[in-house]
């Protein structure tokens, strides 16, 4: 019995016996291929031998060739095969021009609640073919592990952190506001702020121990001794209490709902530094071409969330 190799076959073999199977003769299969008749004739001839047995019918005269019984069982592996590669190709393109492929993107809760639904949804309407797997946590350093190591493509960090090796495009500076329950003795007419001393001495609701948390920590104990009276690292679970009356809190203008009447929200007088949201990716990583398309939609976005708390700040 002839061996079968087919490992040695070519993709230019297959479509030989594609073009020759459905056009009936050499001649036409090659004008389709842009061959000589004699160039499709040895790619055949090539392909029986890796099979070990004629895969053609050659009758002669004008009457068509036809499929023996090993070509017809060979015919549509090889048309599967020409597909699957015309779909690489297709996939590829998409990839290389920003249209398809998939982002793992890593995230925090406040990108996650008011920058990345806008973003996912611009995107899924302008590249319905690029998917994005966003991984959340509130551990910068964890997020940070993952870049580096290729697990994600792209992550939102807050400064500051090492730069080393990454790639860093700023997307906005999002400043500390202040909750206050609205029969808070601080309360002050709207648009007016809150001074930072007198909020210090209040009791605080705050988030556990993370990276911003601890940028506002750091601020406020530079103006008093700070009373900790819950945590959670539930943004919503800080409001809530805040609205319940339990306590004051301090939270990034991204993490709070200035939607909730429950509750007012100030500005701080002085201000504390405002933290900075970038999106960073590994400098030496070949990247999808749709990081650029999510980066300038989260800067657009960004705007807009941190443009509404401007506005309703000055009514």
């Amino acid at each position: 019995m002839a061996t079968i190799s087919l490992s040695d076959a070519d993709l230019r073999h297959l479509a030989a016996l594609r073009a020759v199977a459905e056009e009936g003769t050499f001649g036409r299969a090659a004008a389709r291929l842009g061959f000589t008749q004699s160039a499709v004739s040895q790619q055949i001839a090539t392909l029986e031998r890796l099979v070990g047995e004629p895969l053609f019918d050659r009758p002669g005269g004008p009457r068509p060739v036809t499929l023996t019984a090993a070509g017809r069982v060979l015919l549509p592996h090889a048309v599967s095969v020409l597909e699957r590669v015309r779909a690489a190709e297709a996939d590829l393109v998409g990839l290389r021009s920003g249209q398809s492929g998939t982002l793992r993107v890593g995230t925090f809760q406040s990108i996650s609640v008011r920058v990345l639904p806008g973003v996912l949804a611009a995107l899924h309407r302008d590249r319905p073919h690029v998917r994005v797997l966003p991984y959340e946590t509130d551990d910068q350093a964890e997020l940070l592990g993952l870049l580096r190591a290729g697990e994600l493509d792209a992550s939102f960090l807050v400064e500051p952190f090492d730069h080393d090796g990454l790639d860093v495009r700023r997307l906005c500076d999002d400043p500390f506001v202040a909750l206050l329950p609205l029969d808070s003795p601080l309360l002050a007419p709207r648009g007016a702020a809150v001074a930072t001393d007198a909020l210090v001495a209040q009791p605080l609701i705050s988030q556990m121990p993370n990276m911003c948390q601890t940028l506002i920590e750091d601020g406020l104990a530079r103006h008093g001794r700070l009373d900790i009276s819950f945590r959670s690292n539930d943004n919503a679970a800080v409001q809530a209490m805040v609205r319940a009356g339990v306590g004051h809190a301090v939270l990034p203008s991204l993490a709070v709902d200035h939607d909730d009447p429950g509750v007012a929200i100030r500005a701080l007088d002085p201000p504390l530094a405002p933290r900075t949201i970038v999106l960073a990716t590994v400098r030496a990583r070949r990247l999808p071409p749709a990081v650029d398309a999510l980066a300038d939609l989260a800067l657009r976005r960004c705007d807009e969330a941190l443009g509404c708390w401007k506005a309703a700040a000055r009514r």
